[in-house]
């Protein structure tokens, strides 16, 4: 039966065990350091390829403002209020259709498109032109 000769039976008596020169294997000093360290920093060898990168610096900054709410168009909404009906998710009573965008995930109705039906919509905030739309052709926001 026969083992596989293990690798540093081989290397006894050689210094380097396969690293080259003896002090090679001794951490990054002989890559000039870890990841980007002394690129540039000393002599003018790298420079200009590091400042076309981002490198150097802090950048940019946290907006901690309110994020704006999930908007929708009375077009959009007008081109879907079937499939919404559909699913269950908007009621057609007596001719009007009922929707509740707060639970569908939109917090703003905007004015763009025509209003070609009429709604019943219940939502957080709606612009002046959308509530203008819906109330000329019969409709009602809350």
């Amino acid at each position: 039966m026969k083992f596989k000769r293990r690798k540093f039976s081989r290397q006894r008596g050689n210094s380097s065990h396969g690293w080259g020169a003896k002090k090679k294997h001794r951490g990054a000093g002989h890559r000039g350091g870890r990841g980007n360290s002394g690129s540039g920093k000393r002599a003018d060898q790298k420079k200009p390829s590091h400042w076309k990168e981002v490198y150097f610096g802090k950048f940019g900054f946290v907006s901690k403002a309110k994020k704006a709410p999930r908007s929708i168009s009375l077009l959009a909404l007008d081109n879907s209020i079937e499939l919404l009906t559909k699913k269950g998710e908007a009621k057609l009573e007596n001719g009007v259709y009922a929707v509740d965008l707060g639970a569908l995930g939109y917090g703003k109705l905007l004015s763009k498109g025509k209003v070609t039906r009429k709604y019943r919509i219940k939502v957080a905030v709606a612009t002046e032109g959308a509530r203008k739309k819906i109330t000329a052709a019969g409709g009602l926001i809350e």
